[in-house]
């Protein structure tokens, strides 16, 4: 509490300094345009004052990524639990606070999902991407909504950029396949409707019948078997309209549409490998972004979204009535943000972000019921520059109440409204003024509400949940090298860090059955580094390395807890990636390696639950040619897990072997 008074009295203080310092005439003076050109680091940023790594689309392609949760998992600090299969679910964390904590923003606006309250990212197509990006804590973008200030991490996913000013159109086809049925045509068309406007649509469908084979281990024998219900067909179109007007505003509208059909493996158990759960999933959005610049202070921007979710889940089995189980599940959320930025001095912005959503959930569960949400985000930041320090303080505030239709409320208590108040606070300081060399520091304070699930779902369900609150403490060093030769930079980064999670949402046994409480506590401690160089071999051949690594040790510090001081399920102590691309003027090839050190499968740290450690290797050779009239062809080979390691990232949930990918794409 001390911690967010203070804030708050450096934010107002910094306010009232500013409507005294604005009443001064600004002189503005017009020059000729300046290009500056540098050399960028590819993974990461030294310059923010909260650790953010990127990845391009086209590196992600070039080192032949099959996905976008192969991606992620080359984030220092990420780990990402993939049930195995085609089409299994693909949830991310960061620094081991949760799927919850962390927010997927597409295009400028965070996926929602109040049901479960995670993102399966498995469904975002690959193709479609031009920046993918994580960070902890908040980006520095002063337009950001309120939800990214909220968030303790956010995944950043910028789709492909607007048709460049000399084209009036232009044509993507694309054509892939691959091991065990794979197929995946897509097509990308950007068209000039009038001089500042440019429609794009992008479709894409995927299918495969995911049947590869794995080693089945009981002990001294072993057998082959293969994947059986892993088959998935997919598709996905989204069209959007980008617009510039006169008056230094802009209008960005998207349409999304994704549905899928899958089949869930389930879990490998000795030689029972039989599975009949189905699920259907389908999900559309409409959104729009306004930004409008009045003058040199004073810039505004406002959001709007309406997302509706649909997912039909089947089983036969003979212990269910009639042997068959059917759930239907579907969500509607009304979403809108404005965010107003303020530049009174040239060292300092302020912003104030509203958001507000409506979210209603309708289930076929029996027992559940149907309920609605109304959260409101109020998010208030101050960024300063002054000499070599740069700070950055955010204050949010969230307001949530929910509702339940008038028959549910005689046997269901309503939860009681939720206010919270959530301070974060980032340091840069550049320690020689003529070098990139940089010390930063982060605290932040978030929480996640309970999800409908957690409230409601079956018996289980408890609406006196608390929100889980996580609190992060990080410092760490940056440098971004000059040019040097034929080392055009070389970037490094290393972040240590403290998380504390307390009231942590677990299922907890009682008598009868297990409840929903808020009994968890977590202690994370962790370092993450990155190492990132571009070098130049020899005429229009180059290299471009990037490597990280983490350290964590993350333990259960529950009271009272049988597990007390175990490191948590699923949680490496060590992990880390590599990639490699070579650029040469005939051909790029690009490696990549992920791997993770032994982790517990349950919360008992016992030899019988432990997972080995593994690492995964994948290569690609890729040719460009150009067909003359600005069109070329590009082709593509790739090995993914080349070395047919086998391993699992969830306990009986076997991940796929050595695969093949060949593909394809012609642009006029």
């Amino acid at each position: 509490m001390i911690v967010v008074k203070r804030l708050a009295t450096v934010i107002v203080a910094l306010f009232c300094m500013t409507v005294v310092a604005a009443q001064d005439s600004l002189r503005t003076h017009t020059i000729e345009d300046v290009v500056v050109t540098a050399e960028r680091s590819r993974t990461t940023n030294v310059f923010s004052t909260i650790p953010v790594q990127s990845f391009s689309g086209d590196d992600i392609r070039l080192m032949g990524l099959q996905n976008l949760a192969d991606a992620v998992k080359k984030f220092a600090g990420t780990s990402v639990k993939d049930y195995g299969g085609i089409g299994g679910m693909k949830t991310v964390s960061v620094r081991n606070l949760g799927a919850q904590h962390t927010a997927v923003s597409y295009d400028g606006i965070v996926v929602s999902n109040t049901q479960a309250g995670q993102i399966d990212i498995g469904r975002f197509s690959l193709d479609n991407v031009s920046l993918l990006s994580m960070a902890v804590g908040q980006s520095s973008d002063m337009l950001q909504s309120a939800r990214h200030y909220a968030s303790a991490a956010v995944m950043g996913i910028s789709t492909a950029q607007p048709l460049p000013a000399d084209k009036s159109s232009l044509l993507r086809i694309g054509l892939s396949g691959g091991s065990w049925g794979q197929i995946n045509p897509k097509v990308r068309l950007w068209q000039r409707l009038s001089g500042s406007s440019v429609l794009s649509i992008n479709a894409d469908y995927m299918r495969a019948d995911g049947t590869y084979p794995y080693t089945l281990v009981n002990g001294l024998e072993s057998t082959r078997e293969r994947r059986e219900n892993s088959g998935i067909s997919q598709w996905h179109v989204e069209g959007n309209v980008n617009t510039s007007f006169s008056d230094s505003s802009r209008l960005d509208v998207k349409a999304y549409y994704y549905r899928s059909s899958r089949g869930l493996p389930g879990s490998v158990i000795l030689y029972n490998n039989e599975s009949n759960e189905h699920l259907w999933d389908e999900n559309l959005f409409a959104q729009a972004i306004y930004n409008k610049r009045w003058n040199e202070q004073w810039q505004w921007v406002a959001r709007a979204k309406y997302t509706h979710s649909w997912n039909k889940y089947e089983d036969y089995n003979i212990k269910y009535t009639n042997g068959r189980k059917e759930e239907l599940n579907s969500q509607d959320e009304y979403y809108a943000s404005a965010t107003i930025n303020w530049q009174p001095l040239r060292w300092l912005s302020m912003s104030l972000a509203e958001d507000a959503a409506f979210n209603k959930l309708r289930t076929t569960v029996n027992g559940s019921p149907n309920p609605m949400r109304f959260t409101s985000l109020t998010a208030l930041a101050a960024k300063l520059r002054i000499g070599r320090l740069t700070a950055e303080g955010n204050m949010v505030m969230t307001y949530a109440t929910e509702s339940l239709t008038e028959s549910e409320k005689y046997s269901l208590k309503t939860p009681d409204d939720r206010k919270h108040l959530s301070p974060s606070l980032s340091l840069s300081w550049r320690i020689l003024p003529e070098e990139a060399l940089y010390i930063r520091a982060l605290y932040k304070s978030t929480f996640r509400m309970p999800t409908f699930n957690d409230l409601y779902y079956l018996q289980i369900g408890n609406t006196s949940l608390r929100p889980e609150k996580a609190h992060e403490y990080g410092i760490g060093i940056t440098w971004n090298s000059r040019r040097t030769g034929c080392l055009k930079y070389i970037a490094f980064t290393a972040d240590g860090y403290h998380n504390n999670v307390t009231d942590k949402i677990v299922a907890f046994p009682s008598t009868y059955i297990w409840k929903m409480v808020n009994f968890g506590k977590v202690e994370i401690w962790g370092m993450d580094a990155t190492v990132a160089t571009e070098v130049d071999i020899a005429r229009k051949t180059c290299a471009v390395l990037s490597t990280s690594l983490s350290f964590q040790d993350a333990q259960d510090k529950t009271p009272g807890s049988a597990t007390y001081g175990s490191q948590l399920p699923y949680t490496a102590k060590v992990s880390g990636g590599i990639s490699l691309i070579l650029n040469t003027s005939w051909l790029t090839v690009g490696y990549s390696a992920t791997g993770q050190g032994k982790r517990y499968s349950m919360a008992q740290n016992i030899r019988e639950y432990q997972l080995p450690a593994f690492m995964e290797h994948s290569v690609s050779i890729s040719r460009r040619f150009d067909l003359g009239n600005s069109s070329n062809i590009n082709l593509q080979l790739s090995v993914n897990n080349i070395t047919d390691e086998q391993y699992e990232i969830i306990k009986y949930y076997p991940m796929p072997g050595r695969s093949l990918t060949a593909s394809a794409t012609v642009e006029f």
